[in-house]
Order: structure tokens, then C-alpha cells, then sequence
């Protein structure tokens, strides 16, 4: 499959900004910085317009959705919007019984936990995010910055599919992994689908770069997430790389896995605060692009900690092109809006 993005496509407007250039390793003029979960509870104006009930109620909301994701890009001028989506929207809308508790996370209900479920994982279909096409497109004639679209990784969708909600020891999802692996394997290649059909629609819709969420792939030690993981990651990271837009990847706990990581095909990979960046980008080489890394707990210290972590951040990469500043994970719903928009004002100063 090879298709050709249109002239007045986004990721042609923003050729040269900040974030696309560094996501392709280019040196920018001004360092590009953007938080995950920007478009969130740590925000004033976000409580004034979100909806009571699941995220995945106002995520439905193309013009509520695209409000939320505008909201950031204001206030604080980062350099690129983040869809405000869940990994889950795609897995909710063709009917698997997933939704986001409050609290709690994706539960699963029932959970995915045999091959008589496999039926359940049926092919996504244009129709069924609908509401998210039309959200991308909306924000795609407004955003003054890129918008990243994204997409959940096989090994984190199947593990809240199999465990039914967030755990902490991915028990029933290793065990089916490594007793039943030829389910395993299908299971994923069926999410995989889904993640590559969610991506493509996002970036025909206007996205312009993707990112890939395996959020608990670093419960995997190296060989294991070699053999079940990395290969369903790889072809999702192939069958968009078609598009030509920057593909992103990013794990929690996944210092051991970088390598491995950087080898299924993205063009950023993003990283925790766990590995210094700049033993990061080392380990990585000078090929990839990375994303990261200050620890979010930093962000509810005082201003002058905020300070000192960011110019440190900034320190260790010590000038290199391909470097995109953002937090190690999400911003936390205590976060002061004031420490975000200091870190970008330091970055934007650097």
C-alpha cells in the first residue's frame, strides 16, 4: 500500500516546523517541547468543558474533542497538539465492551481470555471512528502547530483486554503469551490491524505524525518482548511508513528495551524518566530521534526544581539535532499550569 499525502496536506504546511524537523533528526531553530496528556485535568478550562461521565462520552464530541485539544496549544504555545483520543477509542468503537473507569483506567467487561473470544476483535471500519476522522479534520484547517495522532501498541490493548483492566503484573496476559502463543500472536496481529487502520485514518484526516503507545511493554524483559511484542509493533510501524509522516514509539520502563525498541522501525522514540537522556541517546545512536524525558513528579516541586531539571534536561543533550522535549509520561492532574508553561519558556529560550 503506498499512498501519496496532497499538497495542502498539514504535514506539508508544517514541513519546517519545529517538531517535524526534529522528528527527522534536522536541526530547528528553536527546540520543539509538547506534554503528553496537555489536554487534560491539570487544566481550569478543561473542567469547565468536560463532560460528566467517561472520557471516551466526550471524546465522541468531535467539536468538544477538538476544543480540548486546542486548549494547550493556547495557554501555553507548545509546538505540537496531541489528539485528545485514548488508546482505547478504536477497541470501544467496534464494540469489544471497553470502556475508562474514572479512578481506574480501561476495564474490559468481559474480558478477552480464549479463542472463542477472538470473534470479538473484528477488522475497524471508517465508519466507526467517524467521530474522531471528523475531530482530526476539524483541527487540521485550525491548529497553528502539528497535530500527533496515535494509536495503542498490541502487547498494552491486549493486556487490558486480557486482564479486563490495569495490572500490575500482566499475570494472565504472560501466561497466555507464553502458553498459548499461537493465540497470542493472532490476538495481536488482529489489534495490530486496528492499531494501522486507527493511524492511517488519523493522518489522511489531517494528522501530521503518529505515535505508538505501548505503555507497559518495560514488564517485558528483553528476549520475551523480542518474540511477542516487537514483531506486532514493527508491522504497524511498516504499513504507515507509506504515509511519510513522523512515527513515534513510547514505553514506561522500557530502558532495557531501547535497542530492541529503535529496531521495529520508528522515527522517535520516546522515553521515561528512568534512563538519562543523554545515556539514552547513546544507547540509541545518532539515527534516532527522541522524545523526553523530565519526570512528571518534578512538574508539582517549585518553580526553581522545574527550573533546574529542565536546564539539566537541556545540558545533557547538549545541542544535538532530533531531540523533542516532553515529560517522561503524562502530566499529572496536580501539575500547576504555571510549571508547564515555565518549561517552555525556558525551552523556547534555550
Amino acid at each position: 500500500m503506498t499512498t501519496a499525502l496532497p499538497p495542502d496536506h498539514p504535514f506539508h504546511t508544517f514541513g519546517d516546523a519545529p517538531y517535524v524537523l526534529a522528528a527527522t533528526g534536522k536541526p530547528t531553530t528553536t527546540l520543539p517541547v509538547w506534554f503528553q496528556r496537555q489536554a487534560g485535568r491539570h487544566l481550569p478550562e478543561y473542567h469547565e468543558v468536560r463532560r460528566p461521565g467517561s472520557i471516551l462520552d466526550t471524546i465522541r464530541v468531535p467539536d468538544l474533542a477538538a476544543e480540548i485539544t486546542l486548549q494547550p496549544v493556547r495557554r501555553y504555545g507548545v509546538d505540537a497538539a496531541v489528539l485528545y483520543s485514548d488508546i482505547v477509542t478504536p477497541l470501544a468503537a467496534i464494540g469489544v465492551g471497553v470502556d475508562i473507569e474514572p479512578g481506574i483506567g480501561p476495564v474490559t467487561d468481559p474480558p478477552i481470555r480464549g479463542a472463542a473470544d477472538r470473534a470479538r476483535l473484528r477488522p475497524l471500519e471508517a465508519d466507526d471512528i467517524t467521530h474522531v476522522t471528523e475531530t482530526v479534520a476539524s483541527l487540521a484547517r485550525e491548529l497553528p502547530v502539528p497535530l500527533l495522532g496515535f494509536a495503542g501498541a498490541p502487547f498494552t490493548l491486549a493486556s487490558y483486554l486480557i486482564e479486563g483492566r490495569p495490572s500490575r503484573t500482566h499475570g494472565r496476559t504472560k501466561a497466555m503469551m507464553l502458553g498459548e502463543p499461537a493465540l497470542w500472536h493472532e490476538l495481536c496481529e488482529r489489534i495490530a490491524d486496528i492499531a494501522v487502520e486507527f493511524l492511517r485514518a488519523q493522518v489522511l484526516a489531517g494528522a501530521s505524525a503518529v505515535q505508538l503507545f505501548d505503555s507497559w511493554a518495560g514488564a517485558l524483559d528483553p528476549p520475551t518482548y523480542a518474540t511477542h511484542g516487537a514483531p506486532h509493533t514493527r508491522s504497524i510501524f511498516e504499513r504507515v511508513a507509506d504515509l511519510g509522516v513522523p512515527r513515534a514509539h513510547f514505553g514506561v520502563g522500557t530502558g532495557e528495551l531501547l535497542t530492541l525498541i529503535a529496531d521495529t522501525g520508528p522515527d522517535v522514540v520516546g522515553l521515561d524518566w528512568r534512563v538519562p537522556l543523554d545515556v539514552a541517546r547513546d544507547r540509541l545512536g545518532p539515527e534516532i530521534a527522541v522524545q523526553g524525558n523530565l519526570d512528571p513528579a518534578v512538574c508539582l516541586a517549585p518553580i526553581p526544581v522545574v527550573e533546574a531539571a529542565t536546564r539539566d534536561l537541556l545540558a545533557r543533550n547538549a545541542g544535538r539535532a532530533g531531540h523533542i522535549v516532553t515529560l517522561g509520561h503524562g502530566v499529572l492532574p496536580e501539575t500547576a499550569p504555571a510549571a508547564m508553561a515555565r518549561i517552555v519558556e525556558l525551552v523556547h529560550g534555550a
